[in-house]
């Protein structure tokens, strides 16, 4: 009991943190001709810090694009639509852009190359079972209608903030879903990592807005984070995502020094 209440305690504080602003981040954004906005929780050491850029920006609610697919996945886990991480989904023959996209994918290798096709396919959840899970985890706006994808095209729209608040749930097991199916989501998740760091993260990518969010682990504690950019220049600009965030997170000492 004394547990339990330990983490409703730590959520509320999460949810409800003071932020800080940091002026001295938006240099990383200005080099790198980027409008944008970072939410960074840094809980490091016993810490519990909320620090922001473009705060404003970061209030704002966007299509989540492929970030969309943590949930997601984590939807098709408990709907029964994906058994486990070696499902298979078997590629329809047609081209597509991507070439990774062009063969079979598991939860794994779709989560890794962002394979749309699959998660289009995980969408015969339906929209009605796709609202019921969006409101059950508080997802943005919880809205799946309009165009399909709906988390591209469509109405759903979550704001940085949101997308931190989400991730620091799902670090602590605390969504409304089993513990192993939400342990697996976080191992396919990762994308990076050394002798004493963990980086889970995934990008995402509507045609205006591009998304780079997830946390770093470490022994002392994870550093969560979310970024969004503007992308006027479309595929150009795709790689400020990683470099704006990394950037941030190199500077407080989250992630080592390339």
């Amino acid at each position: 009991m004394l547990a339990l209440w330990a983490c409703v305690l730590m959520a509320t504080r999460a949810a409800g943190g003071e932020v800080q602003a940091r002026a001295d981040w938006g240099g990383f954004f200005e080099s790198a001709g980027a409008t944008g906005t970072i939410v960074v929780a840094d809980l490091r050491d016993g810490r519990d810090e909320v620090f922001v850029w473009n705060e404003e920006r970061a209030k704002t609610r966007f299509s989540p694009a492929s970030t969309f697919k943590i949930p997601h996945a984590l939807f098709a886990l408990d709907s029964g639509v994906v058994t486990d991480e070696f499902q298979k989904f078997q590629w329809d023959g047609r081209k597509r852009s991507i070439e990774s996209w062009n063969q079979d994918q598991d939860l794994r290798s779709s989560m890794r190359n962002s394979t749309v096709w699959v998660y289009e396919a995980i969408a015969k959840i339906g929209r009605e079972g796709e609202r019921a899970y969006l409101e059950k985890i508080g997802c943005g706006n919880a809205d799946p209608g309009g165009t399909e994808p709906f988390w591209v095209e469509g109405n759903l729209a979550v704001s940085a903030f949101e997308q931190v608040d989400f991730l620091r749930k799902l670090y602590r097991n605390m969504l409304p879903f089993s513990v192993a199916h939400q342990m697996l989501v976080k191992d396919i998740m990762v994308v990076e990592a050394g002798r004493d760091w963990i980086l889970r993260a995934k990008t995402g990518w509507s045609g205006a807005i591009g998304w780079w969010v997830g946390w770093v682990e470490r022994a002392s504690g994870p550093v969560f984070f979310a970024l969004n950019i503007d992308t006027p220049g479309k595929l150009a600009d795709l790689p400020e995502r990683g470099s704006v965030a990394r950037a941030v997170l190199e500077s407080i000492g989250a992630l080592p020094t390339k």
